[in-house]
């Protein structure tokens, strides 16, 4: 049987090394994995996505509902962004888009954007988009749902991974406690877990992924869907017969 990934992500899972990419480029990680394992990987993913935006999107989202009767295993690639810097509400940047006329818009968002650096370097990174213990919230919330669902489901997660990125002020103090907080959940709930900053820590802090210092290159791609898969094949087909498509 051919395994099918359902992967939740955030930009980290569709932008390469120069620009955003359809879900079906076989470069991108999810692709790299589930092509490792001989299937096919679904990706619902958005730009920035947090854990709280995983919760939503199980809850709110009817393709979800529908692919979770046919997939074989899930992949909560999310909690990187959580550990951002958010120096300025995430509701301001995210409804930026809504501002009205065009160059009200652009001026605004033009003002965000020049202060958000100046003011993650000021606040040493605090506070940041989501706290870890609504990372872990979120994330305890959504295996919950899912083991519900489908109890012997297959699911694995990622620990945060790391950025040099000068929109953020390069700075990243709050992902060492995420990180570990994150950890301790998984042991907890029993969720394996890869480790994104042992896997492209060096690719991207070394300035070989994408220029903004925060996605990764194809090389990261393709390190991060190999480990993935490595991580994923051992736990397949261990629960019941998934319903036929």
């Amino acid at each position: 049987m051919k395994p099918r990934l359902l992967v939740f992500g955030d930009s980290l899972s569709f932008h390469g090394p120069d620009h955003e990419y359809a879900a079906d480029e076989p470069r991108l990680w999810p692709n790299v994995a589930a092509d490792a394992l001989g299937g096919t990987a679904d990706l619902v993913a958005g730009v920035g996505w947090n854990a709280r935006d995983l919760w939503w999107s199980l809850t709110g989202d009817p393709r979800v509902w529908a692919d979770l009767h046919h997939v074989d295993a899930v992949i909560l690639a999310i909690g990187s962004m959580d550990t951002l810097p958010s120096p300025l509400p995430t509701y301001l940047r995210t409804g930026l888009r809504y501002l009205r006329p065009d160059g009200l818009r652009r001026v605004a968002r033009r003002a965000y954007q020049a202060a958000q650096p100046r003011l993650a370097v000021a606040l040493r990174g605090r506070p940041t988009v989501l706290p870890a213990a609504l990372t872990v919230r979120y994330l305890d919330l959504s295996v919950e749902a899912l083991r519900t669902l489908r109890p012997s489901l297959p699911i694995v997660g990622v620990l945060p991974s790391v950025h040099r990125a000068a929109s953020y002020g390069g700075v990243h103090t709050a992902r060492a406690g995420a990180a570990a907080a994150m950890a301790e959940w998984a042991r907890r709930r029993e969720v394996p877990m890869l480790d994104l900053s042992a896997v492209v820590g060096p690719h991207v802090l070394g300035g070989h992924g994408n220029p903004d210092g925060m996605h990764w290159g194809w090389a990261g791609h393709a390190a991060v869907g190999a480990e993935m898969a490595k991580l994923v094949a051992p736990l397949l087909f261990t629960e019941e017969p998934r319903e036929a498509p």
